[in-house]
């Protein structure tokens, strides 16, 4: 079987190889939006009288997977998130005055994550393993962020859903552990964000 190499071909051939080139890429992977259909965030830590926990079920997030032939998911171009603080409940309304205080919703309203890069590994059984880099935006202070989780792709209804967890200290993002009764209960400053997104299309 004679082969050619591109210049060989021409530049009317190279063209015509470029593009039948391209399109079978295309029809190989595709790269398609979702968007969160489904919040769950869970903020814990700990105080002086005992341990607490913060809930929200708003925000919004979207995010750009490449799906290939097959149904697999290879890589994730896109994912952002937006959750207003002030969503964020505890059992007790002076305990969520504190903290909103601290985060400074006033100027600050919103905690974000934008991507900046990411990998993404098969597991099996549709399910990924996620390892984003981002910047992570509490009360106005933004810093490159580690974001490890796992991903689990529903072929039935197209839907990707995300699960994790991070762990960090109030101050690496300049937040002062809040009090409740002038300053007779402190938080610890170790706090744990959980969260859950689910992606449709």
């Amino acid at each position: 079987m004679k082969t050619f190499s591109l210049k060989q071909l021409g530049l009317a051939g190279t063209l015509i190889f470029t593009a039948a080139f391209t399109t079978l890429t295309n029809n190989l992977s595709a790269q398609t939006t979702f968007q969160s259909s489904a919040v769950e965030i869970r903020l814990t830590g700990t105080s002086t009288l005992h341990d607490w926990e913060m809930k929200a079920a708003q925000g919004t997030s979207e995010a750009s997977f490449v799906v290939d032939a097959s149904g697999k998911i290879t890589s994730i171009t896109k994912l952002n998130f937006s959750l207003p603080a002030t969503s964020l409940k505890s059992d007790s309304k002076a305990m969520d005055k504190n903290t909103y205080k601290a985060l400074n919703t006033k100027n600050h309203p919103n905690i974000s994550f934008v991507l900046t890069s990411a990998t993404i590994v098969e597991k099996g059984g549709n399910t990924y393993q996620l390892n984003c880099m981002g910047k992570l935006d509490i009360a106005g202070t933004i810093k490159e962020t580690e974001l490890l989780a796992v991903g689990k792709y529903n072929p039935a209804d197209k839907s990707f859903t995300v699960s994790g967890i991070k762990k960090m200290k109030m101050t690496d993002y300049n937040v002062k552990p809040p009090t409740v009764m002038l300053g007779a209960i402190k938080t610890g400053n170790d706090i744990a964000i959980s969260y859950n997104l689910k992606f449709t299309r």
